[in-house]
């Protein structure tokens, strides 16, 4: 919490093993940084300095650590009911209570750590109205195997998923 804003994220390491936890503890000191040190707030600029954060320290190793992390940092001001959003990779789902349609706000195309085309994150800001329901997540659920297929779960039935269940409060939509 930040004046009297919330700051949340959820940011997932690309790689894998000893290479992706080092990336994962990175990530973690890096957006407690750009919070605590540098003092900011808005999410496409906490991005902006965590991917310059992820750079400059794999630069400075002898070996070249090429994985990076996918996320999606959201400043929410409960008073005034306004969202802000940036996510690399990862996108940003609002349902709205009123029409029950689920909207998407789509990431960058890019991670954050060492991309060769890389550009400042975009920043979007939304009004909520009472009762949306925003959702933002890394792509563990989407990339699941299973089923009797033993296939992706993917996007769209995710989708469906959280339409179904949107009238559930927030503890009953984890449990389901």
């Amino acid at each position: 919490e930040v004046d009297g804003k919330v700051i949340i994220a959820a940011v997932d390491c690309t790689g894998h093993g000893v290479p992706g936890a080092l990336v994962s503890v990175v990530g973690a000191n890096g957006l407690h940084r750009c919070v605590k040190e540098f003092n900011l707030s808005q999410p496409n600029k906490i991005l902006d300095k965590l991917t310059d954060l992820v750079v400059e320290t794999f630069e400075s190793g002898e070996d070249s650590v090429k994985d990076g992390m996918d996320g999606a940092v959201c400043l929410i001001d409960v008073k005034k009911r306004t969202l802000e959003y940036a996510g690399a990779n990862n996108p940003l789902w609002i349902i709205k209570k009123s029409t029950r349609e689920l909207i998407e706000i789509k990431a960058n195309k890019q991670p954050i750590g060492d991309f060769e085309y890389k550009v400042p994150f975009d920043n979007h800001v939304f009004e909520l109205d009472e009762g949306d329901q925003i959702y933002i997540f890394s792509d563990g659920y989407v990339d699941q195997f299973g089923g009797p297929k033993e296939k992706k779960y993917m996007h769209k039935p995710f989708k469906k998923l959280l339409l179904t269940i949107q009238d559930l409060s927030m503890q009953e939509q984890k449990e389901h």
